[in-house]
């Protein structure tokens, strides 16, 4: 079977590549082909070509932010989250095996084009994750604003905290200016999340909509709260507009996308963000003011519940919580709350880095490579890298990771360390105003995790174990001239198969002829085992077979496969092995299926004169 996958993560930076390994390890286990495009940080990379897309019998879409399904349409499409596609890649590529995947409907008659838009279906998920990946699409675009504008604003800070201002005696033109340019990218952050969030749910009028009304809710304090609000507001009233006016005449389109859908969405936003703007601006002074308080008040209960939560889920919906809440905080110049968050996103993977130091008898030799790589990731910030060793024992190693991140929180938050960027991890340690206290903090809970982990891991023994493979995998036995048939006498499919299962029998490979026949039936109720090039691969795993075998038969007549066949079927080879070889039937499939997509291979397999001829020209290839 040949598959694609498209992967991707609100961030970009270490789940869609992790969803990517996952889904290409599964599908080689399992024998299929598969092309994986990513959507990180830096773009798309590895882009699903019209080729890509006729080629593919089913496509798995494991993402939390918006992508362009319409070019699916009419395409087996499986949706579900990038945690899926991490945790879950054999479920998945085993659902589109079993052929378990509804076909995508949809037109791509909307207006805003092709893209990231409404396509005339609602889509597949819970209204749940469906939120969720609205929201994620509109951080997934502003949190590189935040990042760039904090670091920026940080830098200026070098020259003295007051340097931006020309009355200080700090004053630098420098500083002033690269203080400025930081200002404006983070002054982007509401209008950026409201706009995004606002084209997932309604394509470009929504997006049109969504820059408006995140406009308004940053003018008005409305802030983060309003922005959110007006993403949504603006995406749903985008998709009703369009929906109302689907029945307007064709020649009326130019018109309804650039005169009369723009003025209901954006009109209809921007009065209700101006008529909302005043509770929204209250509401979101209140919850910021309620977290200072908490963090004045008690910074160890705050360094708890974020530690709890930046730990919890590494990287996903609960840790971006924490996170977002900290880039929010950081743009009204609160730098104590987010240096709690990055010292709590640090801690995780510095923990299993530390661990394999210490312990190195806790780990394989494999992981322990993985865990040494933690320290890298952990100093930049990158939280993900723990992800591989709580999915393996995620009810020990979890609630670990989650007291060692709150103890890294909370003695930061007791410290008062102050960290102006929001990401960078050790690479912004210049910026901090307690460097050696901050590191001293991470370093603090990450040893304590350490120590824990340590203690609730036993030592792993590893043994090097002989497998004995079978002489009769050898390709040398697969294939045989008594099992070959140059000239197949029958045109119907099940004839055919008869025709065949009467050579396996009669060279001893079967021991119940119509119990294997009753396999072969039973998988093509599945799913046709024909080809569009002619050729055929009906295959069969029973306890009615005594020995592997590839049975060969080409037909000068043509077969009549299945309806579903678009021409009739030359070639038909008809894999036979036993109830415990599952791992040889898998790589039979997936080699000689393989190899069949060659036209050279094919041209020369036709060539073949003799029975001879073509079980040399297989066993060699």
């Amino acid at each position: 079977m040949k598959l694609l996958g498209v992967t991707g993560c609100p961030t970009g930076i270490a789940h869609t590549f992790m969803a990517e390994k996952a889904l290409k390890e599964a599908a080689e286990k399992l024998g299929c082909q598969i092309k994986v495009e990513t959507n990180g940080a830096i773009g798309v990379e590895n882009l699903l070509t019209p080729e890509d897309i006729a080629w593919a019998d089913a496509i798995i879409v494991a993402c939390d932010k918006n992508v362009d399904l319409d070019r699916f349409n009419g395409k087996p499409v499986l949706e579900t989250s990038v945690s899926d596609g991490m945790n879950k890649a054999e479920e998945l590529v085993k659902a589109c095996l079993n052929r378990a995947v509804p076909v995508r409907k949809g037109s791509r008659g909307e207006i805003g084009g092709q893209g990231q838009g409404y396509s005339g279906q609602e889509k597949n998920g819970s209204a749940a994750h469906q939120i969720y990946k609205h929201l994620m699409n509109g951080v997934s675009h502003m949190l590189p604003l935040v990042v760039a504008g904090g670091v920026l604003t940080a830098i200026s800070f070098l020259w003295g905290i007051y340097s931006f201002d020309p009355a200080s005696d700090q004053y630098n033109e420098i500083a002033a200016l690269i203080k400025s340019v930081g200002g404006y990218s983070m002054g982007l952050m509401v209008t950026v999340l409201s706009a995004f969030i606002a084209q997932s749910i309604g394509g470009r009028p929504g997006l049109l909509a969504g820059f408006v009304g995140g406009m308004i809710a940053g003018s008005t304090d409305a802030g983060f709260l309003g922005g959110i609000i007006s993403g949504f507001l603006a995406g749903y009233i985008a998709l009703a507009a369009v929906r109302a006016l689907r029945g307007l005449p064709r020649q009326l389109e130019g018109l309804k996308s650039i005169f009369i859908v723009p003025i209901i969405t954006i009109g209809g936003v921007g009065i209700l963000m101006m008529l909302f703007s005043q509770p929204c601006a209250a509401l979101n002074h209140w919850m910021m003011e309620g977290l200072t308080k908490i963090q004045n008040t008690s910074p160890v209960l705050l360094g708890i519940v974020i530690g709890t939560m930046c730990a919890f889920d590494m990287g996903g919906p609960v840790n971006k919580a924490a996170y977002v809440t900290g880039t929010v905080l950081l743009g009204q110049g609160n730098y104590y709350f987010m240096a709690g968050v990055s010292a709590a996103c640090i801690t995780p993977p510095l923990v299993l880095a530390i661990a394999a130091t210490i312990k190195k008898n806790r780990f394989t030799s494999e992981d322990r490579t993985a865990a040494l790589v933690n320290y890298v990731l952990g100093s930049t910030h990158i939280t993900e890298g723990a992800i591989p060793f709580a999915a393996k024992n995620p009810l020990k190693v979890i609630p670990i990771l989650m007291v060692s991140s709150s103890v890294s929180a909370v003695a930061t938050y007791l410290m008062k360390v102050q960290v102006p960027a929001p990401h960078g991890g050790f690479l912004i340690l210049g910026l901090v105003n307690k460097p050696l206290v901050w590191v001293a903090c991470i370093l603090l809970g990450s040893v304590i995790g350490a120590i824990l982990y340590i203690l609730v891991t036993p030592p792993v023994t590893e043994k090097v174990v002989a497998v004995e493979v079978p002489e009769t995998t050898s390709s040398s036995l697969l294939f045989k001239v008594e099992t070959v048939s140059l000239s197949l006498e029958k045109t119907e499919k099940e004839e055919v198969f008869d025709e065949m299962i009467a050579m396996l029998e009669k060279d001893g490979v079967l021991n119940d002829a119509k119990a294997f026949k009753a396999e072969l039936m039973k998988r093509e109720e599945v799913s046709s085992t024909s080809f569009e090039t002619g050729i055929a691969i009906p295959h069969g795993k029973s306890s009615a077979v005594n020995m592997p075998r590839v049975a060969v038969g080409l037909s000068q007549k043509g077969i009549n496969y299945d309806s579903a066949s678009q021409e009739p079927v030359k070639a038909v080879f008809m894999i036979a092995v036993g109830e415990g070889e599952g791992e040889t039937h898998l790589k039979l499939l997936s080699e000689l299926s393989q190899k069949l997509m060659e036209p050279a291979f094919v041209k020369r397999l036709n060539q073949c004169g003799t029975k001879e001829e073509v079980v040399s020209l297989l066993s060699k290839e």
